[in-house]
């Protein structure tokens, strides 16, 4: 059997990938604050590439997207980076400086996953949805797959590819649903989304996560939001809804996450703990014959090492014009240091078990990166508050917040995305060490390319708020949505202007659901507060089709589950490259309407409808003839 894993040739296709991807992720973060998943589309141009070349292994298909994956993952960068123009202390982005900093923030994630690999992959259950689908990708298309197990999940990705073209390019189909109504001041709303992926995704996660989504639905559109418009009285309060969920609603959710995030971290402390103790221990020794191993300890400490000096260095060079040479820079530097590798690795252990639960694609990074800037902007007040910040320095503080916020984003977006790729690598057999490097490779590639993305990006569209030249048109502008919130926040705590209550209230949410959830253990029933987080967080209609999924799943629970995973994995397969695909034509074209066919909204919705409801009854269908 052909064993070929880290080759020379994919890692030149790795980094091709990563170019195109990378730029994609971050144009539409910038444009929409949504980006793509790429492991999956990797994974197939992979396959096809490798194929025309003569030939690739399972393996080296895993590594190739492994990297790129982990590259275009890097871009979620763009949630905090701008965020230092639109403040006005940058007004270009720094090659150099911001290379180095996406870079060892990236490199830190790949570090913090190595002992978290152990405790939320090798000794976990989590179903991991989006690597499970590249794993089932990778052995159906391997020369031992099943032709059977190919052809579901080929049927899959034919159906959701064709659905995603005619809704998000065509625009024939509608792309969800929603049903409104008013009581008195209070507005109650339920929305739902025609996504093949999110569908399969759910069917993936299964019923405990899709239960506590939907519960987190419920509490957000059918208690919080007409509570808050009954105690806030508005002339539309269908239109006032929206601005409720958006800025209120939602911030109660990451409260929610925040609570539940720590909750999470310490029922894994223990095997966390032990991780850590192997991959650290310079003693430790693999068995003869053990492919369940990780880099070197050694290696891993010198990693370690080196980007605490690069950070470091990196902090004082951004501080060093602007803050005395005092112990107020020494002071700052530390803060810095401190927040990566500590806020960090439980930031990126968060994102890692939320990614486990619904897929990296779906999980909120944003909802994280609220945590850090509230937890580096309160450190930052302290600061000032003990005399080492004049209350003068409160624009560098904030600008200082959100450069440390940067390398955080860039660790939790990796971590978020590269323990996928190990679930990955864990089923198809790969060597855990050797996905490493090429997450670290893939860092280092993403790095190169992402300054230069978000420079030109910005001189030919700027953000709204921060435009380059005059003359400009604002419309045109992007509107960089997770900037513009992490500005406000580190803005907001530093001039003490932030409203506590939505976040206090958010943390009382999560003492109770991790008090309901330990009852719920005594009798062997699960309620993750994570999830039910995320549901409050997330929009509605990512959460109800998740959920949607996993009720189907829990429909079809006796009979065989591989051809629906088959199929559920083809269905993010489809709907990911149609996503690509159309990205890159809204990156070339500037307009996402370049394929849109007019179509009355009753006719598009009553298609939408129809087209679901027939692909749901076909899934269980070919599930139910599979046994």
């Amino acid at each position: 059997m052909d064993s070929r894993e880290l080759t020379l040739r994919g890692i030149i296709l790795g980094a091709l990938i990563t170019v195109v991807f990378t730029a994609a992720n971050v144009y539409l973060g910038l444009k929409i604050g949504l980006t793509f998943g790429s492991s999956i589309p990797a994974t197939i141009i992979s396959m096809a590439v490798l194929r025309f070349m003569g030939g690739g292994t399972m393996l080296e298909n895993n590594m190739v997207q492994t990297q790129a994956s982990a590259a275009g993952t890097l871009s979620c960068v763009f949630a905090a980076l701008p965020a230092l123009i639109m403040v006005g202390y940058w007004h270009e982005f720094p090659y150099v400086v911001t290379l180095l900093l996406t870079m060892a923030g990236g490199m830190t994630g790949v570090v913090f996953t190595i002992p978290l690999r152990r405790a939320l992959v090798s000794s976990s259950d989590l179903p991991y949805p989006e690597g499970t689908a590249c794993a089932e990708i990778l052995r159906a298309s391997s020369p031992e797959g099943d032709a059977r197990s190919l052809r579901s999940l080929t049927l899959g990705t034919i159906v959701s590819g064709v659905v995603a073209f005619a809704t998000s390019g065509l625009r024939l189909l509608s792309d969800g649903f929603s049903a409104a109504t008013v009581v008195g001041s209070s507005a109650f709303r339920l929305s739902g989304s025609f996504s093949l992926a999110l569908l399969g995704t759910g069917y993936l996660v299964g019923i405990g996560g899709g239960i506590a989504m939907l519960l987190g639905v419920f509490l957000a559109w059918g208690v919080m939001v007409p509570v808050l418009g009954h105690l806030n009285p508005a002339a539309s309060p269908l239109t006032e809804a929206s601005g409720l969920w958006l800025h209120k609603v939602r911030f109660i959710g990451a409260g929610t996450i925040a609570v539940a995030a720590i909750w999470t971290l310490m029922t894994l402390a223990r095997p966390v703990a032990q991780g850590l103790k192997e991959a650290l221990s310079v003693g430790h020794r693999p068995r003869e014959g053990d492919t369940d191993r990780d880099l070197a300890p050694a290696t891993l400490i010198g990693l370690c090492a080196g980007l605490a000096i690069l950070l470091a260095g990196l902090f004082a060079y951004f501080l060093w014009p602007v803050i005395p040479h005092d112990g107020s820079l020494g002071a700052l530097v530390l803060l810095g240091l401190v927040a990566c590798f500590g806020l960090g690795f439980l930031v990126a252990s968060a994102c890692g078990y939320m990614a486990g639960i619904i897929g990296s694609s779906s999980s909120p990074i944003s909802g994280v990166g609220i945590i850090a800037i509230i937890a580096i902007s309160v450190a930052l007040w302290g600061l000032e508050s003990c005399g080492l910040l004049k209350v003068e320095q409160r624009p560098i503080a904030i600008a200082f917040g959100l450069f440390v916020l940067s390398a955080i984003t860039a660790s939790a977006a990796v971590s978020n995305d590269n323990l996928q790729d190990l679930k990955t690598g864990q089923l198809v057999g790969a060597a855990p060490w050797r996905q490493e490097i090429a997450l670290l490779i893939g860092c280092i590639v993403g790095a190169i390319v992402i300054p230069w993305v978000l420079q030109v990006l910005y001189h030919a569209y700027g953000f709204a708020g921060a435009m380059p030249h005059e003359g400009m048109d604002p419309s045109r502008a992007l509107a960089a949505p997770q900037p513009a919130l992490m500005a406000a926040i580190a803005t907001g705590i530093l001039t003490h202007h932030l409203d506590w209550l939505m976040l206090e209230i958010g943390a009382a949410i999560g003492v109770l659901l991790v008090v309901l959830d330990i009852a719920l253990h005594r009798r062997s029933l699960a309620l993750p507060p994570l999830a039910v987080g995320m549901g409050i967080y997330l929009p509605a209609d990512v959460s109800v089709t998740i959920g949607i999924g996993a009720g189907l799943g829990w429909l079809l629970r006796r009979f065989p589950k591989d051809q629906g995973t088959m199929i559920a994995s083809g269905f993010i397969v489809g709907e990911s490259l149609i996503g690509v695909a159309l990205a890159a034509m809204t990156g070339g074209t500037g307009s996402a309407d370049t394929l849109a066919i007019p179509v009355p909204h009753l006719i598009d919705s009553a298609l939408g409808w129809a087209v679901f409801c027939g692909v749901l009854l076909w899934f269980g269908r070919q599930v139910r003839q599979s046994q």
